[in-house]
C-alpha cells in the first residue's frame, strides 16, 4: 500500500511539473488574398489545416500576423476554445491585417490588453519611418489560471520595406517593454519581424539584455528550414524571420520550426502558409537558474 502511495505521489508530481509548460508559437497565417485561390493556395482550403495545426501542436498562446477580420473570425470558428486580443491595424477596430494573441480561454485569464503602432505616433494608426505599411503591436497581460503566474506577451508585425522602420521598430519594442512592464516581468514577444538572425535589427533585440531567441537558448532544437516559404516545398534556408523572445524568467524546453504539409483531393501537396510556424515549449525558471 505504501509502495503504491508513494508511486501515485510521484504520477502526481510529474503531471503538476508538466501542467507548468506552457507552448507558445507565433504563426504568419498569409491575408486572404485572391491570387492565392487562383493557385491554389485560397484561405478557404489552408483554413481547417492551419486551424488543425494549431490544435495537434496544441498551442497554449500564440501569435498571427497578416490576419484580416474574415479569417479572424473563420479562426475563432474552427477553434472555439481560444479567445484573441488585437485589433485591425488600419482603423483600430476592423480594418486591415491583425496581429492578434491567441489564447485558450481555459487556461488564461487576460488581464489587461492593448496596441500600439509602429511609428513615431504609437497611439492612431499610421506609418512610421520609411515603412510601406501601418504596422501593429497587440499585447496583453495574462494569468496563468493553474498556476497563477502572470506574464506579458506582445505581437508584431514589422514592415517588410523600410529599414530604418525594422531598426526603429526594434528600439520602440524595447521601450514599450520597459515601460509598460516594469523590471523583472515575464515578457514574451513574438512576430513576424521580416528580418533574419543576421540583421542588426535583430541583433538589437537578441543582445539587449532584456530579451533572449528561444532558438538560442532551447534544449532540443527542431529546426531543418527557415521560415518564409512562398508556398514553394523546394524552399531550403537558414534565414529565420518569424522569432520568439522571452525574458529570462522563461526556461526553453523545446523549439521546432514546423514545416507540416497537407495533401489537397488534387494536385502534389501543398503548405497552409507562406511562412512556417514556429513552437517553443517553456516553463518558468527557479530564481536560482535566471
Amino acid at each position: 500500500m505504501k509502495r503504491f502511495l508513494l508511486t501515485l505521489a510521484f504520477l502526481s508530481a510529474g503531471c503538476v511539473a508538466g501542467a507548468q509548460d506552457m507552448t507558445v508559437g507565433t504563426y504568419n497565417i498569409r491575408l486572404y488574398n485572391a491570387g492565392d485561390i487562383k493557385a491554389g493556395n485560397g484561405w478557404e482550403v489552408r483554413c481547417p489545416v492551419v486551424a488543425g495545426l494549431v490544435r495537434f501542436h496544441d498551442f497554449d498562446i500564440w501569435g498571427a500576423q497578416e490576419v484580416v477580420h474574415n479569417q479572424l473570425q473563420d479562426l475563432l470558428a474552427a477553434l472555439p476554445e481560444y479567445a484573441y486580443t488585437g485589433v485591425g491595424r488600419d482603423d483600430g477596430e476592423t480594418r486591415g491585417e491583425y496581429s492578434p494573441i491567441f489564447y485558450k480561454k481555459d487556461r488564461f485569464e487576460i488581464l489587461r490588453s492593448g496596441n500600439f503602432w509602429l511609428s513615431e505616433d504609437t497611439a492612431k494608426p499610421n506609418k512610421g519611418w520609411d515603412a510601406a505599411c501601418i504596422r501593429i503591436c497587440s499585447w496583453g497581460e495574462f494569468r496563468d489560471k493553474g498556476s497563477g503566474k502572470a506574464f506579458w506577451m506582445l505581437n508584431l508585425h514589422m514592415d517588410h520595406v523600410g529599414v530604418v522602420a525594422r531598426a526603429e521598430s526594434a528600439k520602440l519594442i524595447l521601450a514599450k517593454i520597459k515601460q509598460m512592464c516594469g523590471e523583472g516581468q515575464p515578457v514574451i514577444l513574438t512576430g513576424d519581424f521580416n528580418v533574419d538572425q543576421r540583421n542588426p535589427a535583430y541583433t538589437l533585440i537578441a543582445t539587449s539584455g532584456l530579451l533572449r531567441d528561444a532558438y538560442e537558448t532551447a534544449a532540443v532544437r527542431y529546426a531543418h528550414n527557415g521560415t518564409f516559404n512562398s508556398f514553394k516545398l523546394e524552399s531550403v534556408t537558414d534565414s529565420r524571420i518569424d522569432h520568439i523572445f522571452l525574458t529570462k524568467d522563461f526556461k526553453v524546453a523545446r523549439y521546432g520550426i514546423l514545416t507540416d504539409t497537407y495533401a489537397p483531393k488534387e494536385g502534389p501537396p501543398r503548405l497552409p502558409s507562406d511562412h512556417y510556424p514556429v513552437k517553443v515549449v517553456v516553463s518558468y525558471q527557479d530564481a536560482n537558474e535566471k
